[in-house]
């Protein structure tokens, strides 16, 4: 996966191999840490977000958004927000709630207070992706932004599928590890407030941090971080083989050139990256291809035909038989798939 270019898209991580090294664009060769890469990437690409001014009695329900991630950011007052599963998280100012799966879930002054949709509620619309909601019966005051976000790159998105339904960062521990934090949170309360030019992409790149952040620490500290495809990433053979397919998903990789890149042998290989993957390299090949060529898709300008070779495939339909084979939808069906806004809308 090479550094992308400013244009961000699954083009400018196509990279090339050369006597079993991965290199960039330029030529030179990177650093094989996928891990690192994968943090790197966490950038959202996609955001509609609300600054959120409630006066108890309060609720809203906020439904699921797939291939999303939701996150909220106590400003000021105290909260209940209840997940899916019935549990029932207590929030206060400083806090940060994640949901990396887009999960639906429920907002309240007390766990009692009624939950309209949030669509259904009247917003003012700063910008197409910025809106400020004002609900409640003029009671005790909680303000909060919220935010629901696409990550663009694939290797972001991979990372997504690992992490756990809700990261719960509180103000105390945070700003005991983060001594920045209150300065961050700061920040976005003064920008989100006013609607100075520029504001918006400042409240976004800000929660760019505090979102990435929070996934790091859950990487750092948890238990379940040690397994599976995180821990595939820390194997300096896997990890190097995982590395070697991002960053040239293009090449007609077996099982047997990637053992002979890595130093291991093909059976070694083979059984250890579905041990510590879930999948074999072959099926992961597949997978990470078509992660791509969904990101790829996002641009009109690209033909069907030409997203195929760039990934690795020898002909359109190929190509979209495997696309299929992983989605269940034709690859000219997700092409015209709904932006993060324009689903906001349509769930309104």
């Amino acid at each position: 996966m090479t550094i992308p270019t400013q244009t961000g898209s699954a083009l400018d991580v196509v990279g090339r191999v050369v006597d079993g090294k991965s290199v960039g664009l330029d030529g030179l060769p990177e650093h094989a840490d996928p891990l690192a890469e994968a943090l790197q990437h966490l950038r959202m690409d996609g955001m509609f977000y609300c600054r959120s001014e409630l006066t108890a009695p309060w609720g809203i329900e906020l439904p699921p958004m797939p291939n999303c991630l939701w996150f909220h950011v106590v400003m000021d007052g105290t909260c209940t927000i209840t997940t899916a599963d019935g549990t029932a998280r207590h929030v206060g100012p400083g806090d940060i709630l994640v949901l990396p799966h887009g999960s639906g879930h429920r907002a309240a002054d007390d766990p009692a207070s009624a939950t309209p949709l949030v669509f259904d509620l009247p917003h003012e619309y700063i910008s197409r992706q910025y809106a400020v909601l004002r609900h409640g019966d003029g009671g005790a005051p909680c303000s909060i932004i919220c935010g629901v976000a696409h990550l663009g790159h694939p290797a972001a998105r991979l990372l997504l599928t690992v992490l756990p339904e809700v990261m719960h960062i509180d103000a105390a521990t945070g700003r005991c590890q983060w001594e920045w934090l209150p300065s961050i949170l700061a920040l976005i309360a003064a920008e989100a407030q006013t609607t100075r030019p520029g504001g918006e992409t400042v409240v976004t790149r800000l929660s760019d941090i505090l979102v990435i952040h929070a996934i790091r620490a859950w990487i750092e500290t948890s238990p379940e971080a040690q397994t599976g495809w995180l821990q595939a990433l820390r194997h300096p053979q896997i990890g190097h083989a995982i590395s070697l397919i991002h960053r040239a998903p293009a090449r007609d990789w077996t099982v047997a050139s990637l053992a002979a890149s890595v130093g291991m042998s093909r059976s070694n290989l083979s059984a250890r990256f579905t041990e510590l993957v879930g999948l074999s390299p072959k099926h992961y090949i597949t997978q990470w291809r078509i992660r791509l060529a969904e990101d790829l898709l996002t641009d009109p300008n690209r033909s069907l035909a030409d997203i195929a070779i760039s990934i690795g495939y020898r002909s359109e339909a190929a190509f979209s038989r495997a696309f299929k084979r992983e989605t269940g939808i034709a690859p000219s069906r997700a092409r015209h798939q709904l932006d993060i806004v324009d689903l906001a809308r349509r769930r309104r």
